[in-house]
């Protein structure tokens, strides 16, 4: 493992001038083995897809990867695991199942698909204890509205477990991305705890109007802010004064390790905002410790 003791020093340094017991991340990616390759493949192809080089800066081996978290004080994060086809998200679930229990810190991840059956294998993660959920609409091409899923957000909805979705049309738009598909699905289940992934990254001033008239929606910072993310979609300084208004429900995410940029950029980008040491407790640590309920 290749990251230094000053870049662990750093990220301690930063969360501890704010006074909290460490970071909550709640968009973390751990996966299994031949499935990360994929997606590690993935990205090693996106400059010659579009341009952008987008090397992987945390490319290590699991357990060194989960020391490294723990190293940088993050107290608690997920296993973001979604299927890109039918048949996929059962299999994924038991993994992460499994990965939560021998890893402490892991806030047990589960998934789904819009296909048959769907209804019973979430329930099943409810009832087991799945903590949180992803749903990645972009790479999944599916309808966050298709009618298999509508018993699911009823489910998840009524338990009160959030669900991490890449909704937003970033790095590239898809067939059901973007704020239009999740509007609709918030006017049928208003109280489904919603993590939009990455602030809804292009379309920002939309989502962050979600989060403004449904009080369970919420956003993660993933990529948001960085100079990697400000070249591509800049969040528009405008919007700046409903960011902080809405800080209870903006949430610390990474994408680690699957990012072009140390750890600790995700953060400074986060402070050079000027948003306030109270409205970067919240969404370091106190935002996710809350809804988590860690600590």
């Amino acid at each position: 493992m290749t990251t230094s003791a000053d870049e662990t020093a750093q990220v301690r340094a930063f969360w501890g001038r704010l006074g909290v017991p460490g970071l909550v991340d709640v968009h973390t990616h751990f996966m299994p083995g031949r499935v990360l390759e994929k997606v590690w493949a993935y990205f090693d192809a996106v400059g010659p897809m579009t341009g952008v080089e987008w090397p992987i800066t945390y490319r290590y081996e699991e357990e060194e990867r989960v020391a490294l978290l723990r190293e940088f004080g993050v107290v608690g994060f997920t296993s973001m695991i979604y299927p890109h086809k039918t048949g996929m998200a059962q299999w994924l679930n038991g993994w992460g199942e499994e990965f939560a229990a021998r890893t402490p810190g892991c806030l047990r991840t589960a998934t789904f698909f819009p296909e048959a059956g769907v209804e019973a294998y979430v329930r099943r993660a409810v009832e087991g204890g799945a903590r949180v959920f992803k749903s990645h609409v972009q790479v999944g091409a599916y309808d966050p509205n298709d009618p298999l899923l509508e018993p699911v957000w009823g489910l998840l909805a009524e338990a009160g477990i959030p669900v991490v979705m890449h909704c937003g049309s970033g790095p590239a738009p898809g067939k059901f991305t973007g704020p239009g598909p999740v509007g609709e699905l918030l006017a049928r289940h208003p109280r489904l705890r919603l993590i939009v992934a990455h602030m809804g990254m292009p379309e920002y001033a939309d989502f962050l109007g979600l989060a403004e008239r449904y009080a369970e929606v919420r956003l993660d910072t993933t990529m948001a802010f960085t100079d990697f993310s400000e070249r591509m979609a800049p969040f528009p300084q405008a919007e700046w004064g409903r960011l902080r208004d809405l800080g209870e429900r903006v949430l610390l995410g990474s994408d680690f390790p699957n990012i072009p940029y140390g750890y600790l950029h995700q953060l400074e980008s986060l402070e050079r905002l000027q948003l306030g040491d109270e409205w970067l407790r919240a969404v370091c640590y106190g935002n996710g410790a809350r809804l988590f309920g860690i600590g």
